[in-house]
């Protein structure tokens, strides 16, 4: 039982550099005090001097120092000593006989009680009103916390999808070539080497994908960005795309206007590319794919058009949250590399504080998402 006490009081003790923090908090808290009580002492003074019957008045100042004290302070303590302070200063200097207590004026105990209790309810309130700002702030961290780990879960459940996919493929067709080297063709030998290529690139590009993560502020879930324009983003990501898919056809729609916004252009471009590569993969669209960039007075809006074979209703919702698609009646090979594209996806444009959705139009699909139109600090 002792060395239960002894390890709470371990537990508890405070360092010397506490010490040091909470005096300084007990410095600046006693400067304000002193300072709001002098200064609100000077102008009723000053106040007196040139209004008639400032009874009133006075009290009206000395009860909005008292909210200022208990709006910058820790706590009730330097609040309601406050309130005593400034029912002495009214009682000294503003009370005859002057610059003397006087306690036996008629009237004066009620004024003096009724004073400090407005000064008293007045500092209270304020501290309570702290205290519920406090927690506000805490639960708003909390749900942040919990929006992070979210995101966290859904990309390690779209990773331990999308990579066991393409290795599953890689490991297959490399132990049928190795098995049956002797008795394979030529032709099939290439088209071994060209899926175990195929399922290479993908990992690739997933872990492109988990590189491009990284600058995204662990802490808070933000990015750096800075002023870009948008139609340079634009072009270099499709430039990216082309690389990739050569034979793939895209239509760039922009405003004839040039749109500077602020975002990371890097994560932008992993966004555009990762729709359209989502579109060129699973939609099998019929026309070319089209991108296009709307601007409205507080956003600017992308939107990656195809003309392919939609998305189930039931998975318009949940597209981005990178869940597994065993379910969806959608072949692996179809499935491949959707989940962790569009999840990242999500992220990066929650990391700008814009938006994304998919919808599907009368001859495909449509990924849309918003970036706020910001100016730099």
């Amino acid at each position: 039982m002792i060395q239960k006490i002894k390890r709470a009081f371990k537990q508890i003790r405070i360092m010397p550099e506490d010490l040091e923090g909470i005096a300084k908090n007990h410095r600046q808290d006693a400067f304000i005090f002193f300072l709001v009580l002098i200064c609100t002492t000077c102008v009723c003074i000053f106040f007196r001097g040139i209004v008639p019957n400032p009874d009133l008045n006075i009290t009206m100042f000395y009860i909005l120092g008292n909210f200022l004290v208990a709006r910058y302070t820790a706590g009730y303590a330097f609040g309601f000593a406050f309130s005593f302070a400034s029912v002495l200063s009214v009682n000294f200097f503003f009370t005859y006989p002057f610059q003397d207590f006087n306690f036996l004026l008629d009237g004066y105990l009620v004024t003096f009680f009724a004073m400090l209790g407005i000064s008293m309810a007045t500092s209270a309130l304020t501290t309570s009103m702290k205290h519920q700002a406090r927690i506000l702030a805490k639960q708003e961290k909390e749900l942040l916390q919990a929006q992070k780990e979210k995101m966290r879960a859904n990309l390690l459940r779209a990773v331990s999808h999308d990579i066991r996919t393409p290795l599953t493929g890689i490991i297959g067709n490399s132990a049928s070539y190795l098995e049956m080297e002797k008795k394979l063709s030529d032709e099939d030998k290439r088209n071994i080497v060209e899926n175990i290529e195929n399922d290479a690139n993908w990992l690739l590009n997933m872990v492109e994908n988990l590189l491009t993560v990284t600058r995204i502020d662990n802490e808070t879930a933000k990015v750096s960005k800075t002023l870009e324009a948008v139609d340079e983003v634009i072009s270099s990501a499709v430039y990216r795309f082309k690389k990739r898919f050569p034979d793939a056809e895209v239509k760039v729609k922009l405003p004839h206007n040039l749109i500077f916004i602020m975002m990371d252009a890097m994560l932008i471009e992993q966004v555009i590319i990762n729709i359209l590569q989502n579109a060129q993969v699973h939609a099998y669209s019929k026309k070319p794919l089209e991108l296009s960039v709307y601007e409205g007075e507080l956003n600017v809006e992308f939107e990656i058009k195809d003309y392919g074979i939609g998305i189930g209703k039931n998975r318009l919702e949940t597209i981005f949250d990178g869940e597994d698609y065993q379910d969806s009646g959608v072949d692996t090979e179809s499935r491949k590399g959707m989940g962790i594209g569009l999840s990242i996806c999500k992220t990066i444009v929650l990391a700008h504080g814009g938006k994304i959705r998919a919808k599907n139009h009368e001859e495909g699909t449509a990924f849309i998402f918003s970036l706020p139109k910001e100016t730099e600090a």
